[in-house]
């Protein structure tokens, strides 16, 4: 795969990565028990978490999604690792919850935001 192969794959894959991070959220805005285990009560902290979560990730992904459009490699680098490693935080709590499609989902977009910062950075 030549060069600009690669980067367009990168790009579509972080986009979807980043709009799927986005709508996790937006889903958890308007109904935070989706994360929270079964039978765990909806509470006021469940709501000041989700709202919290909501106010760093739907920033990030638009600014994410702004930078793969304009197709900066230089700019998108840094953004990607911020990315990558908010949702390495992401899996980490999955894991602390015993959340396993938090865990996994969040580990998964974690490793490609952070790989493809590092392809970006190096091309």
């Amino acid at each position: 795969m030549n060069s600009s192969t690669v980067q367009t794959v990168l790009i579509a894959a972080n986009g979807l990565a980043s709009l799927a991070s986005a709508g996790f959220c937006v889903a958890g805005v308007f109904r935070p028990g989706l994360a929270l285990p079964e039978g765990m009560a909806v509470n006021g902290g469940t709501h000041l978490y989700a709202n919290a979560y909501g106010a760093r990730a739907i920033p990030l992904a638009a600014v994410t999604l702004a930078l793969l459009g304009m197709g900066d490699r230089s700019a998108v680098a840094p953004v990607l690792a911020v990315a990558g490693l908010a949702q390495i935080g992401d899996s980490a709590i999955g894991v602390q919850q015993r959340n396993k499609g938090m865990t996994i989902c969040a580990g998964l977009l974690g490793v490609l935001h952070l790989a493809s910062a590092g392809w970006f950075h190096m091309h």
